[in-house]
């Protein structure tokens, strides 16, 4: 399917064909307070998979304090992080596919579709998501192990390969602007949808770097707060967390990545078939989307 593999994509439907629609930032905030109790709502319910993570860390702190034996503690740390692991990337999908749903202004039961989407794209999602969280262990390890190394052995080797394992998680967070989006409006191949992630985080750079801005300043600002003041502010962020700010960085990816999938993945697909992709209004000007159908109209009249 278009530029960079083949495969078959699901249209949303319910777009006016006349209304004009906001782009960029003010579509996001024409969803977000649209959605802003959905948001909410979505952010909640995904938090909820992420009780077996919250599991381990509590196995973990039971067992270097010695309040739990190490064996009920090693089984919750190992069996919480391992069943987190699998259950990230499809609840993810679940996530991106409300996200994409409002996008296309597509008429959405919350938890339902959610689920729906936990359940159809589980195999993909559920390896990807995997991934995910392994090389985000890599990432943690390395911070930890490279420097010690260099300091043991006075090489400075091990300050590159540092700086090599963090340019793989850069090319992977790009990525994942996309692959979860493409996987829950497309069916293409696992090959496929990492292929294209790829090529449209180079492709659609100035984007990306402002999605990958976005999230530096929002976790950064977390952490820091989270880290660096006091306890009571720590618990105010944890409270805060299940709420809030999750849904609100996926509808900004959402609202930054999907235009570009909808250009180089879905249109092309259409094309192919002498046919418009229904979503397009929401990529395109008021005006350059009536112009491509009345374009269309004249076609099909000729024939």
């Amino acid at each position: 399917m278009g530029l960079f593999g083949k495969g078959f994509t699901h249209a949303g439907s319910g777009i006016s064909k006349t209304a004009p629609k906001k782009k960029g930032f003010f579509r996001y905030w024409e969803l977000f307070r649209e959605k802003f109790w959905k948001l909410i709502e979505l952010n909640i319910f995904y938090t909820l998979f992420f009780i077996p993570l919250i599991a381990a860390a509590v196995g973990l702190i039971l067992m270097l304090s010695g309040s739990l034996s190490v064996n009920v503690s090693l089984i919750l740390v190992i069996g919480g992080t391992l069943l987190f692991m699998i259950l990230f990337g499809p609840a993810t999908a679940g996530m991106m596919k409300i996200m994409r749903n409002f996008f296309v202004e597509k008429p959405t039961f919350l938890v339902h579709d959610f689920l729906k989407a936990f359940r159809s794209e589980f195999g993909h999602s559920a390896i990807f998501g995997f991934l995910d969280c392994l090389l985000v262990c890599c990432v943690a390890a390395s911070f930890y192990v490279y420097p010690k190394l260099a300091e043991q052995t006075g090489s400075k080797i091990y300050y590159v390969m540092l700086i090599v394992t963090l340019s793989i998680s850069l090319v992977a967070i790009l990525m994942n602007f996309y692959l979860f989006l493409m996987i829950v409006s497309t069916n293409l191949s696992m090959k496929n949808i990492f292929r294209n992630s790829f090529y449209l985080g180079i492709v659609c750079m100035k984007q990306n770097l402002f999605s990958l801005g976005i999230l530096a300043v929002v976790v950064g600002g977390i952490l820091l707060l989270a880290l660096k003041t006091n306890m009571m502010v720590l618990m105010i962020v944890l409270t805060l967390l299940p709420f809030i700010p999750g849904t609100w960085l996926a509808l900004m990816v959402t609202v930054n990545s999907y235009p570009s999938i909808q250009k180089y993945i879905i249109n092309p697909y259409y094309e192919k078939r002498g046919e418009v992709n229904p979503e397009i209004e929401l990529t395109k000007p008021a005006s350059a989307a009536s112009d491509v159908y009345k374009r269309q109209a004249w076609k099909n009249q000729l024939t």
